[in-house]
């Protein structure tokens, strides 16, 4: 293992946090360039990057991380009355109806239950940095399976669905929403739609690093463009989804797709999930603990048509309870497949923020669990007040 700087804070009794945090970016050689950032009962205790061109205000594609704002942006509009979940899209989006499509519902969709992944023939890279457009492609398919009788991840089109009914509501955008209600009073680093004088600030997503032989064995146990998986992650289009190049493109970063286009940082991330559950920055938290509970609440699970075992839902977000056991089982978050992960646990009072800027072979990211692992064990002990300044 190579010896590669690590810089940051941490708060006593969270030193183990960054060892593992060392250890991980030591077998990673630096070549990954990550950020940690953890917040305790709405407390930040801990924040860690490491690697070349990454500081703590260094911003990178999170990919579906963008998820977990925009079920933020939902929860928010349905504790306040103006969303309701079990009511049909099509109710306030007539075109939406066509196809078989007219009783799906708001929490259909949240719970990747709609059927409505995407679009026979493709979208292209261009129509998938834009929700709007999304959405009127969308409007006219059928679904791919019953609305309902099963579910399956929507990778880069569910919340244009979700963008397009608070839309069609209000007047807004959901981006719109998160920058006025979310983003700006709490301070938030982690952007639905990049300011273009912060583009200085955003380093491009990098693709994995395997040898020719690796690539094509993996690539040759991929279903085809035209199956269920490949229809979920853009891969039925001509040319298929660059997911590299879409985070990397600013059409994409500028008008924040609210399904995987945020650009943010850990500390973002971990601010995002501490301000919904604890508050921060004097603010009070975003939600209620009913609407925590409503949003935390298991709804899909067993087998994901689109990612095998990889699924497990709650309303919008993944159930991280289900992902990592040691959590309480109302922990909720969203991943993304560059590697970023952010989760809330209302019952250890964790907030977790991760990011790094190279994709693992394979969407393969084990460091999670250590990281996830380290700071929930540190979070079990006695909290002290002060930090140790590691830079």
């Amino acid at each position: 293992m190579s010896t590669v700087d690590v810089h940051g804070t941490v708060a006593d009794g969270f030193e183990r946090v960054r060892a593992e945090f060392a250890a991980v970016v030591a077998e990673q050689d630096g070549q990954v360039g990550s950020q940690l950032t953890t917040y305790a009962h709405g407390r930040r205790v801990v924040d860690l990057w490491a690697g070349d061109e990454v500081n703590g205000d260094t911003l990178t594609g999170v990919y579906s991380s963008t998820k977990g704002a925009a079920t933020l942006v939902a929860a928010l509009l349905v504790q306040e009355g103006v969303l309701d979940l079990d009511e049909p899209v099509a109710r306030h989006w007539p075109e939406f109806a066509a196809a078989g499509k007219d009783g799906i519902t708001l929490r259909d969709v949240l719970t990747h239950r709609s059927g409505v992944i995407g679009v026979d023939g493709g979208l292209s890279a261009a129509e998938l940095a834009d929700d709007a457009v999304i959405a009127r492609r969308l409007a006219g398919q059928r679904p791919y399976w019953r609305p309902g009788s099963a579910y399956g991840y929507g990778g880069f089109v569910t919340f244009a669905l979700v963008n397009e009914v608070i839309r069609r509501m209000i007047g807004q955008s959901l981006q719109q929403v998160y920058d006025e209600r979310i983003r700006t009073p709490y301070g938030l680093d982690l952007y639905l739609g990049l300011p273009a004088a912060e583009e200085e600030r955003f380093r491009p997503i990098q693709w994995w690093t395997a040898t020719l032989e690796q690539e094509a064995a993996f690539w040759s146990n991929v279903p085809g463009p035209n199956s269920i998986l490949g229809i979920g992650y853009g891969l039925n289009s001509t040319p298929p989804l660059d997911q590299v190049a879409f985070a990397n493109t600013r059409a994409v970063r500028a008008n924040g797709q609210a399904s995987a286009g945020g650009v943010g940082s850990a500390r973002g991330l971990a601010g995002l999930y501490a301000a919904a559950v604890w508050g921060i920055e004097g603010q009070p938290p975003l939600l209620k603990p009913d609407t925590v509970g409503e949003f935390a609440q298991l709804h899909s699970i067993g087998a994901d048509l689109v990612r095998g075992d990889q699924g497990n839902y709650a309303l919008g977000f993944q159930a991280k309870g289900m992902r990592y056991p040691f959590l309480g089982a109302n922990a909720f978050g969203h991943d993304g497949s560059a590697g970023s992960e952010a989760f809330a646990d209302p019952f250890s009072g964790i907030a977790f923020g991760y990011t790094r800027r190279r994709f693992g072979f394979g969407w393969s990211y084990p460091e999670h669990d250590r990281l996830a692992a380290a700071v929930h064990d540190a979070a079990a002990l006695p909290r002290a007040t002060t930090s140790a300044d590691l830079t």
